[in-house]
C-alpha cells in the first residue's frame, strides 16, 4: 500500500471516528456504535475507500444509503453484513445522492432575527435541499410552550427553547416570494426525494418528532413549490438575486453550508454578502466564517447566528433552542 493510500485510509478512520463522536453528543447510539465499527472494520474501509475521495466517503452519506435502502443499522453486524451483499446498490445511492438534511425547525431560530426586518420579505436560502425552510410564514411556533403563533391552520408547530433575551415575534413576517440554490435541489413533491430527507435524520430519541415535522414542511412546500436553481451558490446566488422583487427586502440565508466549502470560497461569500442589497443571516456551525475565529458558543455543537456578519445568538443544530447574545 502507498503512502497516499495509507493517508486516505487514516483520514477515512479518523472522520469515522469525528462522526462516531459527534453522534454519541447527538443522541445516535446506533450512528455511534456503527461509525466506530466501519473504522476498524477493513472489508468495510476498503469499500468505502473504492467511492471517489472527498464528501461521497462521509459517514451521513454512507449511512444515509443504507437506511435509504432498507438497510439495518441497529447493530454494526447486521450493518456490515448488509453493506457487503448490497455493495453495489449502496454505491448507486451514494453516488447519486448527496448530505441534504432540511431541518425545518430551525425555522424557529430564524424567526426572531426575520420578524426584526422591514418587510414584506424576498428569502433566498444558500443550500436549500427541498427548501423547507423557505416557509417561515407558513408554520406555527410555540416558544417556551407559550401559545403558538403563525397561520391556525398550518400542519406544522415549531417548538423552541429561549435563552436570555431573544426578541420573540408576535405574528410571523409577510413573504412575497421565495427561492433557492443547492447543488442538488430536491423536490418536495417527489416521495423519493422526502424519503431521502427521511434517511439521512439520525435514529434516535427525536427520530420520529423530526420525521413527522419534514412530511409535514413537505405538504406545505409541495402544495406551493419555490423556485429552486442547481448550481454552484457563488456563481448562481447573484443572478438568483436580481429576479427578487424590487420592493421587498432581499434576505439571503443559509445553516450549516459554509462548512462545504473551501477557506477561500466562504471569503468569497462573505464578500458577495457584504456587496448584497439586503440582508444575510448565516447560521454556522464551530468556526467556519472568515473573522470567527473568537467566538465561543455555549455550548459545543450550537451554531453562530449572524446577521450581516454580527453574531446575534446561539442556535441549536437542529433549531431546538436560541441563546440570545
Amino acid at each position: 500500500m502507498s503512502v497516499e493510500a495509507d493517508s486516505e485510509r487514516e483520514r477515512t478512520v479518523a472522520a469515522y471516528r469525528r462522526f462516531a463522536a459527534s453522534c454519541a453528543g447527538g443522541g445516535s447510539p446506533d450512528y455511534e456504535r456503527i461509525a466506530l465499527g466501519v473504522a476498524e472494520d477493513e472489508q468495510i474501509l476498503d469499500l468505502v475507500l473504492s467511492l471517489p475521495a472527498g464528501n461521497k466517503r462521509q459517514p451521513n452519506l454512507l449511512l444515509g444509503a443504507v437506511r435509504f435502502l432498507g438497510g439495518p443499522t441497529d447493530s454494526f453486524a447486521g450493518f456490515a453484513q448488509w453493506v457487503v451483499a448490497h455493495w453495489d446498490r449502496v454505491r448507486a445511492v451514494v453516488l447519486e445522492r448527496m448530505t441534504q438534511t432540511n431541518e425545518v425547525r430551525r425555522c424557529a431560530t430564524l424567526l426572531p432575527v426575520l420578524a426584526q426586518l422591514q418587510g414584506p420579505l424576498a428569502l433566498i436560502e444558500v443550500g436549500a435541499s427541498a427548501g423547507l425552510c423557505l416557509y417561515p410564514d407558513r408554520y406555527r411556533y410555540s416558544y417556551d410552550g407559550g401559545a403558538p403563533i403563525g397561520p391556525a391552520d398550518s400542519p406544522v408547530l415549531l417548538e423552541c427553547e429561549t435563552r436570555g433575551p431573544v426578541p420573540v415575534p408576535q405574528e410571523v413576517p409577510r413573504v412575497v416570494w421565495r427561492a433557492g440554490v443547492d447543488l442538488n435541489p430536491l423536490h418536495a413533491g417527489d416521495a423519493d426525494d422526502v424519503r431521502w430527507l427521511e434517511s439521512l435524520i439520525w435514529p434516535g430519541p427525536t427520530w420520529a418528532g423530526r420525521v413527522e415535522r419534514l412530511r409535514a414542511a413537505a405538504s406545505v412546500a409541495a402544495a406551493e413549490p419555490p423556485l429552486l436553481v442547481a448550481g454552484n451558490l457563488l456563481e448562481a446566488l447573484p443572478e438568483l438575486a436580481a429576479k427578487a422583487p424590487a420592493d421587498a427586502t432581499l434576505v439571503v440565508f443559509h445553516s450549516a453550508v459554509a462548512a462545504y466549502l473551501s477557506e477561500s470560497e466562504r471569503g468569497q461569500l462573505e464578500q458577495m454578502m457584504g456587496e448584497l442589497d439586503g440582508h444575510w443571516i448565516s447560521n454556522e456551525g464551530g468556526r467556519v466564517i472568515p473573522g470567527w475565529e473568537h467566538v465561543r458558543p455555549p455550548e459545543p455543537t450550537n451554531f453562530t447566528m449572524a446577521l450581516d456578519g454580527r453574531v446575534v445568538a446561539y442556535t441549536g443544530e437542529h433549531g431546538q433552542s436560541v441563546t440570545w447574545r
